[in-house]
């Protein structure tokens, strides 16, 4: 199937809907008050995008730019609501992942800023690794969109790894005393190498880690929510530019 795909966009699709537990949201019971409940818009657009569907009819987005069939340019409009709150919804569930595993942590330390004054998303307030504390940011990125979907179509979660490696630079004048840990997650599911290598430890420090598997914990409520609040937040910003 995959050697019938001609187009870089149905390729990287193809690709990244085919990652491991990418579509674990779509088997999940849709239970409200669980935070995992999505209306039937919010699946259209995300099995639409799964699948290199198209969207919408082409017209313009409320910034003056065309939106094209397949709605990508909502993905990535910065005047499109929900960028915030799909970031401080990752990063909470970043900060709740650090608790399991009992280590306390503080989001966007004061004292730490990059050379244009912002800060990290969070630190551990006790060593992590080699007697370092370890500082991370997170960050969503659309392997659609037209800065990654050659990288994309070529592998999966090329566009996370883009977007982690810019996330390090931004932060490169903090200095080496802390551990530095992007966290970067693809709206079609992938995720860069050093968030799986996190997401491993956390399990590794979890308490409950003797009653469930790694699928299971990676599965566990807290990553359940998060790939529901992706979708949510994905059809909000496709909806804002109609």
């Amino acid at each position: 199937m995959e050697a019938s795909l001609v187009s870089a966009y149905h390729r990287a699709s193809f690709s990244s809907a085919s990652c491991q537990n990418s579509g674990d949201w779509l088997f999940e019971l849709p239970i409200a008050s669980c935070g995992l409940k999505l209306d039937d818009e919010a699946v259209r657009v995300a099995v639409g995008l799964r699948l290199g569907l198209d969207l919408c009819i082409p017209h313009q987005c409320q910034c003056g730019s065309p939106v094209d069939a397949r709605g990508l340019h909502s993905f990535v409009c910065r005047r499109a609501p929900g960028r915030s709150a799909r970031h401080h919804a990752l990063n909470d569930l970043v900060a709740r992942c650090f608790a399991s595993a009992g280590t306390p942590v503080t989001k966007e330390p004061t004292g730490l800023f990059r050379t244009d004054g912002k800060r990290p998303d969070g630190l551990t307030l006790v060593p992590w690794q080699s007697g370092k504390s370890l500082r991370w940011d997170v960050t969503v990125t659309c392997p659609l969109a037209e800065s990654y979907v050659t990288g994309s179509a070529r592998e999966a979660g090329a566009a996370a790894e883009l977007a982690a490696s810019r996330e390090e630079e931004k932060y490169a004048s903090i200095g080496s005393e802390y551990l530095c840990a992007p966290i970067a997650v693809e709206t079609l599911g992938p995720m860069n190498t050093s968030a799986c290598q996190l997401f491993a430890i956390w399990e590794e420090r979890c308490p409950r880690r003797q009653a469930m598997t790694g699928k299971e914990f990676f599965c566990s409520r807290e990553f359940r929510c998060l790939w529901s609040a992706l979708q949510r937040c994905t059809v909000t910003r496709h909806l804002a530019s109609h």
